[in-house]
C-alpha cells in the first residue's frame, strides 16, 4: 500500500495547535485569528477544557489553504501599491512633465485708485 500523501495525514480538519504550526505562529494567535473571523473554523466538543477554548475549535485543511493563499495575494497588492505610491510623474508619463496652463487671478471688483 503507498505512504499516505502529507495533505491526508493531516485529515479533512486541523486543530488550532496544528494551525499555529502550520502558520508558525503561537496558539492564542491563532485562536485570536477565530475569534476575529478573519480565519474560518468550527467549534467541536465540549466547553469544558483548561486550554482557553482552543482545543476546540478546528480549521478544515482547505480553509487554511485559502487562507494563506489570501495571505500571499495580499502581501503581492501591497508590494504593488508600495511601488506605484513611490513612482514619480515623469516616469508615468515618459519623461514629460505636463502643467495645465495657469490663468491670471480675477482682479477685485473694488480697486481703490
Amino acid at each position: 500500500m503507498p505512504a499516505a500523501a502529507p495533505d491526508d495525514a493531516l485529515g479533512r480538519f486541523v486543530t488550532l495547535g496544528d494551525t499555529a504550526e502550520i502558520l508558525k505562529i503561537s496558539v492564542d494567535e491563532a485562536l485570536a485569528l477565530v475569534r476575529s473571523g478573519e480565519l474560518p473554523a468550527i467549534r467541536v466538543g465540549r466547553a469544558a477544557d483548561t486550554s482557553g477554548g482552543a482545543s476546540r475549535w478546528r480549521v478544515e485543511r482547505t480553509v487554511l489553504e485559502a487562507y494563506i493563499e489570501g495571505k500571499y495575494e495580499e502581501t503581492r497588492r501591497m508590494g504593488l501599491w508600495n511601488q506605484a505610491e513611490f513612482a514619480n510623474i515623469p516616469e508615468l508619463s515618459g519623461g514629460t512633465i505636463v502643467r495645465a496652463p495657469r490663468t491670471p487671478p480675477a482682479a477685485d471688483a473694488t480697486d481703490e485708485d
